[in-house]
């Protein structure tokens, strides 16, 4: 493997460039220093920041972009062996690195590295501890999966010893880290286009584990299954967290039980919230405690500026993990307080024609989506629309029970076609069989069918889910455009933007 000197600068060429990590990590190297040029397959958001900066972006990508000069290439793991980059760059001898080796190359160079994993709420949860850091005072560096407005971006080149990386699990690439502080928020099915099985996922992320050290700390969703063959004989100091099962509900909740939130006995957890409430937004606040020797002491009082319950269980763990590193409890509280939320996490984007708000959220597993409509429940609207695009054939034919299930927690839902992104479509897998699943569960929970065919539809034109939303859409109404794919240009088309 191709070693990345840092201490010295040269030119660099990132394939795949528009990634949400990987145009990250060219903006850092180019603050390094580094001449920093890079190529993708369609121009997005990122691109145009990255040239707005200085940052040459190739659209599209061709032999011809690559520069026999180029010092070394980092490309994406979604880059094919026949790019026509990667096959000019093997011609020309120019030395090549994946992005998760090289992201872990970059971390060797600081003394304390911090690494967030888990199959849902790592954006959000990087983000809260690099708002937490940053509160305190530290000047981290960080390569996160999302745009966070407490660190300007995605990445951030900083002067300290810190640095913050999600650690995504995926072709198992966060086991080219070597973190000393860890968070693992959840671990399910997910990525099975790679993994065999949960069991094969869970092998995964027991290597992440046994990365950190005995100076190192690692922080845990003491809910996960099995949890004790995950954590038994590691080197590192282990720290559990969780909530109590006691949420205070208004009254519009009533549907939403324990079995839904999974919170449990707060016994068990070595860091957990209780007296979780949430105001008229559905922004949580709540008591962190810690159990010491059979005792249980308030720490701190939090007050979020997100909401639902997922995020008062990712801020547990943020907040565990920065009292373990010495950091103080008005830092945490300062930075938890402000923070907004990663953008397309339940993102409130603007309201159309003084009608109906766009909320945009990367929700794209089961277990993503329900957490994002059970936190809907507590923002104020009338009806709540949910505009799903599935992401990968793969996921949805594999987890289409738990799809249908997930998204009948909307009020109305619009599906549209899947978005395709690394795979080709196999022709045995569509929306509408998401469709048929979910009017089939409706009509088992009592509903009858018309009531089925009102709460969720199949459109595949974009322009045509626009003027639905238009024509149908009452003042106080609330649209989640749901994705991880091109789902967001619908709200953005409907506010112009």
């Amino acid at each position: 493997m191709y070693k990345v000197d840092f201490n010295k600068t040269g030119k660099v060429y990132f394939i795949g460039i528009g990634g949400s990590s990987m145009s990250g990590l060219a903006e850092i190297m180019m603050k390094k220093g580094y001449s920093v040029s890079g190529s993708d397959m369609a121009e997005s958001y990122a691109t145009e920041k990255l040239e707005e900066m200085g940052i040459a972006v190739h659209v599209p990508q061709e032999a011809k972009n690559i520069s026999a000069d180029t010092d070394f290439i980092v490309y994406t793991a979604a880059i094919a062996e026949t790019n026509p980059e990667y096959v000019r760059a093997l011609e020309l001898g120019i030395p090549m690195i994946e992005r998760a080796p090289f992201l872990g190359q970059l971390m060797e160079n600081y003394s304390y590295t911090i690494g967030v994993s888990g199959t849902h709420g790592k954006t959000t949860t990087s983000s809260m501890i690099s708002a937490i850091l940053s509160s305190a005072g530290i000047d981290i560096s960080a390569s996160l999966g999302g745009v966070c407005d407490e660190i300007g971006g995605n990445s951030k080149y900083g002067t300290s010893e810190y640095f913050v990386a999600e650690s995504c699990e995926y072709k198992r690439s966060f086991l080219s880290f070597n973190p000393n502080y860890e968070i693992v928020t959840n671990i399910e099915a997910e990525h099975l286009d790679y993994y065999k099985d949960i069991e094969d996922i869970r092998s995964a992320f027991r290597e992440f584990l046994e990365k950190p050290n005995e100076n190192g700390i690692i922080v845990i969703n003491g809910d996960i299954d099995k949890l004790d063959s995950l954590t038994d004989g590691l080197k590192a100091k282990v720290f559990t967290y969780g909530a109590d099962e006691n949420v205070n509900l208004s009254a519009s909740d009533t549907s939403i039980n324990d079995t839904e939130l999974k919170l449990s006995d707060t016994s068990k957890y070595d860091y957990f919230a209780k007296n979780i409430t949430f105001d008229e937004l559905g922004r949580g606040e709540f008591d962190l405690c810690k159990n010491e020797a059979g005792k249980t002491i308030v720490i701190m009082h939090i007050k979020l500026g997100v909401l639902g319950i997922h995020n008062v269980l990712n801020s547990t763990a943020a907040a565990a993990l920065a009292l373990e590193m010495g950091i103080s409890a008005d830092a945490i509280k300062t930075a938890l307080v402000k923070f907004k939320g990663a953008h397309r996490r339940f993102e409130v984007k603007g309201k159309v024609k003084g009608v109906l708000t766009i909320v945009d959220d990367y929700a794209h597993h089961p277990s993503e989506i329900k957490a994002t409509l059970l936190a809907a429940k507590h923002f104020p609207h009338n009806t709540l629309y949910t505009v799903f695009q599935p992401h990968t054939y793969s996921r949805l034919k594999k987890l289409l029970p738990d799809f249908a299930n997930a998204l009948l927690l909307s009020e109305k839902v619009i599906l549209t076609d899947i978005y395709a992104a690394r795979e080709k479509d196999p022709g045995d897998i569509s929306s509408l069989d998401l469709l048929d699943a979910m009017k089939k569960d409706y009509v088992k929970a009592g509903h009858s069918e018309k009531e089925a065919e009102e709460k969720v539809i199949y459109i595949s034109d974009f322009g045509e889910i626009e003027d639905y939303l238009l024509t149908n859409a009452k003042e106080g109404d609330v649209a989640i455009m749901m994705g991880a794919g091109t789902v967001i240009n619908i709200g953005n088309e409907l506010l112009g933007l």
